[in-house]
């Protein structure tokens, strides 16, 4: 048996994955887990999306090691650095010059919720308004103004005071299928009686995650950039959990001809697991004064390392793309199958690139083939508010035969939780 005494006693009772994972981990490699007695887990959770390229991936330590063995700046607040011009240099080659684009680049504190809280602080400057619109299920962190664009009522709760200046919208088909949920937002926004104070900005993520990996359409995005252009209202999309490939290309909006005014990334940017986050914004809306928005650790030049080979290593051309997509085409077929071969229970597959979920009705079902999964050697968690999705999230480098077992394993666990 596992100890995790001193977990359970000097830790707060806030810990979270650790009771889905009641192990101590000691060693990661790949797509590999191995805990303290030896067994070894596929790990379907990439750390809930940071781990984009697996777990100590050895082109990317390399050069971090080299980096430090090289006496190179760690902490730089925002000075300039060589590791941070680097960065910049590949932000532009890899990610703009090749779509044509005109971002300016803030670095803000090192995690998600960091730069969501600059992205809406900056919008409401801008716009003078102090109101925003997020969805139904969304969620963008957990510190007081991204929290307050959060949807699920468990954090919301935790805040301890009244969160404000948000106005929730039902997401893409969120009140079925057949229902645009964009002319009940345009229909609000037009009739100076609907309550809805204007907004400053929309924050939106193209898949929610935590959500329950609920996929807005192509259509349903470009209405939504329409009307925010029309009506003078800023898009932030929120790339924070489906960019950096999740989705197949670098931004899970590439290909839908929308260019957001401002764009969030943070969890995976780095690499190799390592606190950063970005705040990419269009010139124009650049109206911070010097030290306006500041944070001791939004200079992570090991972040950058990590940043910046992995922009030259894997996004150089588009053959990464190709074979994230060949990974996520199995991954739903394979998902689909589980569907068809269980046709009494009701499932479903929903999910984009390698962000897939096994919806499985509001019953416990999804926590008991996580639960089976995991003692069978697969880390997986669920999503959703009621925690009714299983979501698939492997390393986009996950070698197809550890892809395999991995799937293997949740199939066993759907059948032995449905018999």
């Amino acid at each position: 048996m596992t100890d995790l005494k001193i977990f359970e006693t000097m830790e707060s009772e806030v810990r979270g994955y650790v009771r889905s994972f009641p192990v101590v981990f000691s060693k990661a490699k790949g797509s590999i887990l191995f805990d303290e007695q030896g067994k070894q887990y596929v790990d379907f959770f990439s750390g809930a999306g940071t781990l984009n390229y697996g777990h100590n991936n050895p082109f990317l330590k390399q050069k971090i090691i080299d980096y430090i063995a090289a006496d190179g700046v760690l902490h730089g607040l925002d000075m300039a650095t060589s590791a941070k011009r680097a960065f910049i240099q590949a932000v532009q080659r890899h990610l703009l010059q090749p779509r044509g684009w005109e971002y300016v680049l803030q670095f803000t504190g090192p995690t998600g919720t960091n730069v969501v809280e600059a992205a809406l602080k900056l919008a409401r400057q801008v716009k003078g308004r102090s109101n925003v619109v997020s969805f139904t299920h969304g969620f963008h962190g957990v510190s007081s103004g991204s929290l307050a664009v959060t949807a699920n009522r468990k954090f919301r709760e935790a805040a301890g005071m009244p969160l404000g200046n948000v106005t929730f919208l039902p997401y893409d088909g969120y009140l079925g299928p057949d229902v645009n949920t964009l002319a009940y937002f345009e229909r609000m926004l037009t009739d100076p009686s609907s309550g809805l104070d204007k907004p400053a900005a929309v924050i939106v993520e193209t898949v929610q995650g935590e959500g329950g990996v609920n996929v807005a359409t192509k259509a349903w995005l470009q209405e939504l950039a329409a009307l925010c252009k029309h009506h003078d209202m800023l898009l932030i999309i929120d790339d924070i959990q489906v960019g950096c490939g999740r989705t197949g290309s670098f931004f899970s909006f590439d290909g839908m001809g929308i260019e957001p005014d401002m764009i969030t990334l943070s969890k995976s940017l780095s690499g190799f697991g390592l606190p950063m986050s970005l705040l990419l914004l269009k010139p124009e809306l650049d109206v911070w004064k010097p030290g306006a928005h500041s944070g001791t650790f939004r200079g992570n030049n090991l972040a950058f390392v990590g940043a910046t080979h992995a922009l030259e290593h894997y996004w150089a051309d588009g053959e990464f793309v190709k074979q994230t997509q060949h990974k996520a085409d199995r991954v739903a077929d394979f998902l689909e199958n589980i569907v068809q071969n269980h046709p009494e229970a009701g499932l479903s597959v929903r999910g984009r690139g390698l962000i897939q979920g096994l919806v499985c009705s509001p019953n416990g079902l999804a926590e008991r083939i996580t639960q089976g999964c995991f003692e069978r050697g697969l880390v997986i968690e669920t999503a959703g508010a009621q925690d009714e999705v299983v979501k698939v999230l492997p390393a986009l480098t996950i070698e197809h035969e550890v892809l395999q077992q991995g799937l293997a394993i949740l199939e066993t666990s759907v059948t032995a939780a449905l018999s």
